[in-house]
């Protein structure tokens, strides 16, 4: 989906992830699904570029894993100077917690980097969340 380099976005993308992967993903990692999304889209409006348009693009996908299901989230904007990286915040900081968090409820998170931006990703795996339940809901 794309939604508008602005915090709206964030809420855009929320309410998507949540319509479309209610009935499909385990209810106990819904909420960390969402959590790292408006991680990931908060963080591309703070700190980078929007794509062509003005938009940020937002995508997640269910992956077959033979202990369940993986689910692969990838937020992709115009780029920026820096790489996304974690980075120190104490306990007064007022930013700088975003990519703890990512870390902290994603399997791994990553960045790739093309010509044309960079796309920041965060999988989910159903052994690492401790969550074999993961497989398809319902």
């Amino acid at each position: 989906m794309v939604v508008p380099h602005h915090a709206v976005g964030a809420r855009m993308a929320r309410r998507r992830l949540v319509d479309e992967l209610t009935d499909v993903v385990s209810p106990v990692l819904l909420p960390d699904l969402v959590a790292v999304l408006a991680e990931l889209v908060g963080n591309a409006v703070r700190h980078a570029d929007a794509l062509p348009g003005g938009v940020v693009r937002v995508a997640w996908r269910l992956c077959p894993d033979p202990e369940g299901v993986r689910v692969q989230l990838r937020v992709t904007d115009g780029g920026s100077t820096a790489t996304p990286r974690m980075r120190p915040a104490g306990p007064d900081a007022i930013g700088g917690r975003g990519l703890h968090i990512v870390a902290g409820l994603a399997a791994r998170w990553g960045v790739d980097r093309d010509g044309l931006g960079q796309s920041v990703w965060a999988e989910f795996d159903p052994i690492a969340l401790g969550h074999p339940d993961l497989a398809v809901a319902g």
